[in-house]
């Protein structure tokens, strides 16, 4: 496939529609950028020359131009000396130099048109280029972002997952467990001051009770 005939396929691609249809769209994207990249290098190389054409060109215009000068000078030399047929000799090559001036005139003209139009090409596929460079950073940041979530969700689904806590609830009965057993090895506290006297304040009561039924079980 020709150079220009790649860059026409570039610049009527729509990238943003590709992509989206694309199973592999940071793939595709890189492909598309290195597709843009050598073509870009083919233009470039291809305008070159054709300004090293144009070059040429205006260098062998200058030259025709000493020689239309040339056989113009020679031409009035003839006349002047006498020489009316050495005059139209030089005439002829005059005229000759003329036409291939005039060709050559035409020429340059075609290659500035080319050359500006490949100027205008090689802009086009440099702004494509960039907006292929700008959807492909933006993808590498979708991609960090797609994946960080991932990794959110995967740290919340572990979380949450059965045997996760099932460990959290053994390690819970096993801190119960050991509360427990520390208020077990607890000394046990002595009945306080009020309890005592309760007990004391209680005993007579207890005895009278004790001695009206031994009465009534003698009579």
């Amino acid at each position: 496939m020709g150079v220009f005939t790649r860059f026409k396929d570039i610049i009527g691609s729509n990238i943003n529609s590709m992509l989206d249809k694309a199973e592999e769209p940071e793939k595709m994207i890189r492909l598309m950028i290195q597709e843009m990249e050598e073509t870009s290098v083919e233009l470039k190389a291809a305008c070159a020359g054709l300004m090293a054409d144009q070059k040429r060109i205006a260098r062998e215009l200058s030259q025709i131009g000493e020689r239309t000068e040339l056989w113009s000078n020679r031409a009035k030399l003839a006349m002047e000396k006498g020489r009316e047929d050495l005059a139209r000799e030089a005439l002829l090559e005059k005229l000759s130099a003329q036409r291939l001036s005039e060709g050559l005139e035409r020429e340059r003209e075609r290659f500035a048109v080319l050359i500006e139009q490949a100027r205008e090409d090689i802009e086009q596929l440099e702004a494509k280029l960039e907006s292929a460079k700008e959807r492909q950073r933006s993808l590498a940041k979708r991609h960090v972002r797609a994946d960080q979530r991932m990794r959110a969700r995967s740290n919340v689904s572990r979380v949450q997952s059965s045997d996760v806590m099932m460990r959290f609830d053994q390690f819970e009965q096993r801190i119960e467990r050991m509360e427990a057993e520390a208020e077990l090895a607890a000394p046990r506290q002595n009945r306080n001051l009020e309890q005592e006297f309760a007990l004391l304040e209680g005993g007579d009561e207890v005895e009278e009770q004790l001695a009206s039924m031994r009465s009534a079980a003698k009579e």
